[in-house]
């Protein structure tokens, strides 16, 4: 390969990650015209990188091309919503299963944290705060790629995310079901604590369901 492929590759690859953070964050909202230029000159970078990144988001469910209009970022989805969660349901409850229950330290650290969330009131750090919390939670996990998978599908779901956490009664919900969670693993109840991740992991979907629903009528 060229050494300058190399550096390109280099290049289409922050601005991969540049603009995933700023559709995942809410910088850019679903609907939003991708303008290659603009984008090109907010990141300092020329327009191939750009128009690269843009084609493997298009890969990742994120962005939408429209012939002779460009790029957009694609719609929020009762599809995507349903098939985003209920993989999210089989991935973290198999995690914390292997995972066993966590040893006193790591539960009171949990704990701690998720005492933390209660009183924050930034969506977006609420979710990072949400998404390290479950990722301590299965981090005895011995299955590597499951992990891995877990993030991923934590980076899919964010953008959904930054909906549910904007609402502080949701965001209240998804704190006592971690608290439940907690208080099932404290007495060694490993099995209960997995339904209930599971029921945490489907907690978004009607909510979520009923945002998008109320977007297309009001489109």
């Amino acid at each position: 390969m060229h050494p300058s492929a190399i550096g390109r590759s280099s290049v289409t690859s922050q601005v991969l990650s540049k603009v995933r953070e700023l559709i995942s964050t809410g910088s850019l909202m679903p609907g939003d015209k991708l303008n290659e230029v603009a984008l090109a000159e907010r990141l300092d970078v020329s327009r191939t990188p750009v128009r690269e990144a843009l084609g493997q988001l298009i890969g990742d469910g994120l962005v939408t091309r429209v012939p002779r209009r460009g790029f957009f970022v694609s719609e929020l989805s009762r599809k995507e919503i349903e098939d985003l969660y209920l993989i999210r349901q089989m991935l973290d409850p198999e995690a914390l299963r292997l995972s066993g229950i966590p040893a006193p330290v790591s539960l009171d650290r949990l704990i701690r944290d998720n005492d933390v969330m209660s009183q924050e009131s930034d969506p977006a750090a609420l979710i990072d705060l949400d998404d390290r919390w479950h990722l301590d939670l299965v981090a005895g996990c011995p299955n590597q790629v499951l992990l891995e998978l877990i993030r991923q599908f934590m980076a899919r779901t964010r953008r959904y995310e930054l909906l549910y956490m904007s609402d502080r009664g949701q965001a209240r919900v998804a704190i006592e079901t971690h608290r439940a969670i907690l208080d099932r693993l404290a007495g060694g109840e490993l099995d209960e604590a997995c339904v209930l991740l599971k029921q945490n992991m489907t907690e978004a979907m009607e909510p979520l369901f009923d945002w998008v629903e109320s977007r297309e009528d009001a489109g």
